[in-house]
Formats: C-alpha cells, sequence, structure tokens
C-alpha cells in the first residue's frame, strides 16, 4: 500500500481522486495549494505526487521544484487540462515524471502508476511531449 498526495485546488477533483486511490487500495493524502503539498511532503513522504498545475497560494510548477529540491527522487506527476501545455513541459525539465490530463479516471490513474513505478525500474529519463502526443493524450513516452 502506498501513500499518495493528491494536490489540487478543487475539492471535487481532490475527493474524486481520493476515491480512485483509495479503490486501487492506497491511502490519500490530500492539499489544496502547492505551500501545503511542500510542508505535507517534508512529513509524509509520500510515495508518489499527482499536482494541478493552477492553484492559488502555491502553483503546481513553484511546489514541484520546492519538492524536487528536498528530495531529487521524488516521484512527482502533474495534472492539467490542455490550456497548459508549456508548464507541463517546464515541469517535466524540472523533475515531474510525466502528466495525466483532467479528467482523471481509475484507467489514467491505474496507468500512470505503473508506468511510474515501471519507469523506476528502467532508470530512464522521461522526454517532454511532442505536439502531437500532447494534443492526442498518448502517454507512449511518458
Amino acid at each position: 500500500m502506498m501513500k499518495i498526495l493528491i494536490v489540487d485546488d478543487s475539492l471535487v477533483i481532490r475527493n474524486e481522486m481520493r476515491s480512485i486511490i483509495e479503490q486501487l487500495g492506497h491511502n490519500a493524502i490530500l492539499a489544496e495549494n502547492g505551500k501545503k503539498a511542500i510542508s505535507l511532503y517534508g512529513s509524509e513522504k509520500p510515495d508518489l505526487v499527482t499536482m494541478d498545475m493552477a492553484m492559488p497560494v502555491v502553483d503546481g510548477l513553484t511546489a514541484l521544484k520546492n519538492i524536487i529540491s528536498m528530495d531529487s527522487k521524488a516521484k512527482v506527476i502533474m495534472s492539467t487540462s490542455n490550456s497548459f501545455k508549456g508548464k507541463v513541459i517546464e515541469s517535466i525539465k524540472a523533475g515531474a515524471l510525466g502528466y495525466m490530463l483532467k479528467p482523471i479516471t481509475m484507467d489514467k490513474m491505474k496507468d500512470t502508476m505503473s508506468k511510474v513505478f515501471n519507469e523506476e525500474e528502467k532508470e530512464e529519463k522521461v522526454k517532454a511531449p511532442s505536439d502531437k502526443e500532447f494534443e492526442n493524450h498518448l502517454f507512449d513516452d511518458f
């Protein structure tokens, strides 16, 4: 059983993702902004973080950079809409392992978690998505 930190300013999305995580048999920790995520990461040491890009107080990219500076092996997946393509690429360059496009479903979460932990075994660096991959929601290069 893993601890997964879910970071999103939307209560509805946090609760939906918590339900998915718990149905997958894992523990969910919730944060409503990047500032809280940084604090919880330090105290909880989660196995995985899902991080929204656009949030008040501290945005996802800033929180990602802070978490990576605390733990270079942190596993962070960004969650976003199509409108944040440039930020997704920047976040991958800053250390995120990949991204999920909203809405997040059970299948997306299972697939993403599988890829994150399989990539860890391969120790391969993740590539930023191409324009076509991003627009088509493909995760083959994740």
